[in-house]
């Protein structure tokens, strides 16, 4: 297992599609080894591949929200969301690719997830509060959308500014 580098805003690769994965070998064990182990470093209670510079559809998750909770992660490989309730909830969100800025995100409150463990078998999980804004957000990262997109035009551009600064100022 390795930590790998978490990829910030701007990154390209951010804002494209990540394609599916055919086939569930010991490549894609180990990416969801290393997702795991870099997301705990962070340390995160989410990561998708793209985050890592990896575009292709795996995320793993563990939104635990207590020290003494034990850890239950979760690897997600070709994740869909295939239900969402009417209801919505608000979420105060952040994001390892846009570290230290937070904002409040409307999602539905209540998910239902579709995807491939790394056994192979279809599975589905049904979600509420903290792990389904979770899964919601990393499914995001799959499709090139990130938190920032929810909010209002104003805010959006402020901090994608702010970061395409830094980035700059970070290879002068």
């Amino acid at each position: 297992m390795a930590t790998r580098p978490i990829l910030i805003l701007p990154e390209p690769i951010l804002r494209k599609v990540a394609v599916p994965i055919a086939t569930i070998d010991e490549r894609v064990k180990t990416l969801a080894k290393d997702m795991l182990e870099t997301m705990y470093d962070a340390p995160g209670v989410g990561l998708a591949a793209p985050q890592i510079g990896v575009g292709e559809r795996i995320i793993v998750v563990d939104p635990v929200t207590e020290d003494e909770e034990e850890p239950r992660p979760m690897v997600l490989v070709n994740p869909e969301v295939i239900a969402a309730s009417e209801e919505t909830k608000v979420w105060e969100e952040g994001c390892l690719s846009i570290p230290d800025y937070t904002e409040d995100v409307i999602r539905p409150a209540c998910v239902t997830v579709a995807y491939l463990d790394l056994d192979g078998n279809r599975r589905e999980v049904e979600a509420d509060g903290l792990l389904a804004v979770v899964l919601q957000h990393e499914i995001d990262h799959l499709n090139g959308v990130l938190f920032i997109d929810y909010l209002s035009r104003l805010k959006r551009e402020r901090v994608t500014k702010r970061f395409t600064k830094q980035a700059r100022q970070a290879t002068v």
